[in-house]
């Protein structure tokens, strides 16, 4: 009936110059006459232009004041002539209409607000804010001034029509021809096929959508890792461990008690079970011992440690706690390893555009004779050109468990500036030698986040979009593969 109505009428008229008009005139839904005319504009029997009509209507807090009143009006009229005192009128009128009422009257100065009375300061008022709603609400007309007042008391929000004005398109006809779609066997029987009208094929029309699961980029990102782990000869360490205690995350890390990063602010503490009771006492005396008073070369920090400290359970702060454990076994019966990890560590820190509270650290490890700083280096930039980051600075840092330690920049082509990506350095004598290692063996270790390098190769410059609650799910479904160079 809608498409009989806008071909019949443009037989004989140039244009329908508004379409909600000419619904209304034709008893017809504004909706079915705007899907008709979406349709023929697609095939080209009718070309259509927008229209956008812009209005003010009422809020759901306007649309109760046209109704009963400003909340000015309403308070000015609960308070007799004699005046009231202010608990009496609190009972007499809703919290809200209370506050607002007793802002809007003091401004206008209709109201004397006394520390226990409320009484007039005129004897009639004009509900001008009603007033206005109402006409905004027949259609009114209304000032400038007055919309903006209403605007910043939200009483108001703007409304927009949309339509369309439509003309004959260059395939007009009175009458749509319907159009095949398929070459049947009965067409080619009947011989109908000569005369049939084929539906033009739209090769830019998207297909089925796939059902199947998608890889998360941190995912495959993870997995190139492992790759390229493997690939060096790095074996993997047991990481299942999210709750470790204070020893192993920090103290064995020659990591003094006092250090600002032990803090609660900074470190989430369990409260059940709070401590650990199953330490090797007899490793824990010597990371005593070089605490307080050194050994090894050291001086030690000269304090005292606290074994109730060292009980403490957390979740680890970083993998390296596991590197300690594994190190210390391998000191049991020492031979030369590579080990690595991925998995999840956790900070008590603000969140920001490339901080999370809950992150993914990769940790690699080299334990042999005779390491230095540069096997340290190569080994990076063979690691990091790997996954094609062949853009690295590095930086001297300090760390507590490592001597000499350096920072690992990238250079971000999304961001155009370098980007922190890890931390590295070779483990001191101090935490090394309590542990039972030979005294000629040096370990070389590295650390960075999965999620740094993942937004560096998928070009993205926020943490929050690549991992947590706030990850838009279609990502994963649109994001390229990540063909990391090998």
């Amino acid at each position: 009936m809608a498409e009989e109505a806008i071909l019949g009428y443009l037989e004989k008229n140039e244009e329908i110059s508004d379409s909600g008009k000419f619904a209304e005139e034709k008893g017809i839904s504004h909706d079915e006459i705007v899907n008709v005319i979406k349709s023929l504009n697609g095939f080209r029997l009718v070309d259509a232009e927008d229209i956008k009509r812009e209005r003010w209507g009422l809020t759901k807090e306007g649309d109760k004041y046209a109704g009963a009143g400003s909340p000015e009006v309403q308070l000015f009229l609960a308070i007799p002539p004699e005046g009231i005192t202010r608990e009496e009128l609190q009972k007499k009128l809703d919290p809200s209409i209370f506050k607002i009422g007793c802002q809007q009257a003091i401004k206008n100065k209709w109201i004397e607000m006394g520390k226990s009375q409320v009484s007039r300061k005129v004897q009639h008022v004009d509900d001008r804010v009603r007033d206005l709603l109402m006409q905004i609400q027949n259609g009114e007309a209304v000032n400038a001034e007055d919309v903006d007042d209403l605007k910043r008391r939200k009483l108001i929000t703007p409304l927009i029509w949309k339509g369309y004005s439509v003309k004959k398109g260059p395939k007009y006809a009175p009458k749509r021809k319907k159009v095949a779609t398929d070459l049947t066997r009965e067409n080619l029987l009947r011989g109908d096929w000569r005369e049939l009208e084929f539906k033009e094929y739209n090769f830019l029309a998207k297909g089925q959508p796939t059902e199947g699961g998608c890889l998360h980029p941190l995912l495959k990102v993870r997995r190139q890792m492992q790759m390229i782990f493997l690939q060096m000869g790095f074996e993997e360490m047991p990481t299942n461990n999210f709750v470790e205690s204070s020893f192993w995350n920090f103290d064995a890390l020659f990591q003094p008690q006092q250090h600002p990063a032990r803090d609660s602010h900074d470190t989430f503490f369990l409260k059940e079970p709070s401590t650990t009771n199953k330490l090797p006492e007899d490793y824990v005396e010597r990371v005593k011992g070089v605490h307080e008073s050194g050994g090894y070369g050291s001086r030690g920090y000269g304090y005292v440690w606290k074994r109730e400290e060292a009980n403490k359970n957390l979740l680890r702060t970083h993998t390296t706690a596991v590197s300690s454990r594994m190190l210390y076994a391998l000191a049991q019966d020492f031979a030369p390893k590579k080990y690595y990890s991925i998995d999840r560590v956790f900070r008590n820190e603000a969140v920001d555009r490339t901080h999370l509270a809950e992150f993914h650290q990769i940790e690699g490890l080299i334990c042999d004779r005779g390491l230095t700083l540069g096997h340290l280096i190569g080994v990076l930039q063979d690691f990091f050109s790997r996954l094609g980051m062949s853009k690295l600075k590095f930086k001297p840092a300090y760390n507590p468990y490592t001597e000499p330690s350096m920072e690992i920049f990238s250079y971000h082509e999304g961001l155009e500036k370098w980007v922190e990506i890890g931390n590295s350095g070779m483990f001191r004598p101090e935490m090394l030698l309590p542990m039972g290692l030979p005294q000629d063996v040096q370990v070389i270790a590295w650390g960075l986040s999965l999620e740094r390098p993942t937004m560096i190769l998928y070009g993205i410059d926020n943490i929050r979009d690549l991992f947590g609650h706030k990850v838009d799910l279609g990502l994963i479904k649109r994001n390229p593969l990540c063909r990391i160079g090998l």
